[in-house]
């Protein structure tokens, strides 16, 4: 029996089955047809939530409306960074794994799209290419390289294992052979055009830090090995002066032998 109500039936898949990939006939309808999709965001309002998509997301998930999020997140001693009761090194996680696999992954994105649209300006019935958000173009993410990197600011090995194992049941990776996998609610966990900037932020600026110290340390090294260097030259001379000196007494004591020499002859 085919549902008469296709939006409470998208609502309800969506809260049972916590995602659904963004191919799936009910999500396109929703995300191209205007009038469906008004009727959607109205009701899940009505509820307190909105649709979590994104162009370049491969799948579509529910989330807490942004006027009920104090009442939420808020609602308890102190702001809760989620409703999923995740630890606050859990969440430092989440944040990790999203730059190091989102962040690449929307570059890669944006720089085929545009490449595409530079190839299709010079065909006047250039068909419009879909925005790649297969995993193809996502590439893994090592748990060793993840520990090694963060492991003294993560709680170690075993407490990132540990939360992984966590992140992994909410749907956010995937674990494979020692790899970290984009899972299906990642690419929505955070808002991208509001922290893709200040975690780049806070990375350019870390390392423009380092590398203000480093040449900081070049220049101290540098003018260390400059003052080294101006001594010598300093001691250098005098020696020189002194070897020099003593060579023309000797020259000038031969030249006066040898006139004293001429005289008695």
């Amino acid at each position: 029996m085919t549902s008469s109500d296709p939006v409470a039936s998208l609502i309800a898949r969506l809260l049972a089955e916590r995602w659904l990939p963004r191919d799936d006939h009910a999500v396109r309808q929703m995300l191209v047809d205007a009038g469906p999709r008004a009727e959607l965001d109205r009701r899940l309002a009505e509820s307190g939530l909105r649709l979590l998509e994104h162009p370049y997301a491969a799948h579509v998930a529910l989330g807490i409306a942004k006027a009920q999020e104090t009442d939420v997140f808020g609602g308890g001693r102190a702001w809760a960074a989620s409703n999923l009761q995740l630890d606050r090194d859990a969440m430092a996680l989440l944040v990790v794994i999203w730059a190091q696999l989102i962040l690449p992954k929307r570059q890669r994105q944006l720089d085929r799209q545009e490449n595409d649209r530079a190839q299709d300006q010079s065909q006047m019935f250039a068909e419009l290419k879909p925005v790649p958000v297969g995993a193809e173009i996502v590439e893994p993410l090592s748990e060793r390289t993840l520990i090694a990197d963060f492991g003294d600011k993560l709680g170690g090995k075993t407490r990132i294992s540990f939360n992984l194992g966590i992140l992994a049941r909410h749907g956010f990776i995937f674990r494979r052979r020692e790899r970290i996998h984009e899972g299906p609610l990642l690419d929505l966990a955070f808002d991208y055009e509001r922290i893709a900037g200040r975690i780049m932020g806070g990375a350019l600026a870390f390392v423009v830090d380092r590398a203000r110290e480093s040449v900081m340390h070049a220049r101290d090294a540098e003018d260390m090995y400059v003052t080294d260097d101006v001594a010598l030259d300093d001691t250098v001379p005098e020696e020189r002066v002194s070897e020099e000196s003593v060579q023309d007494e000797g020259m000038h004591d031969a030249t006066v032998a040898d006139d004293a020499a001429g005289e008695d002859r």
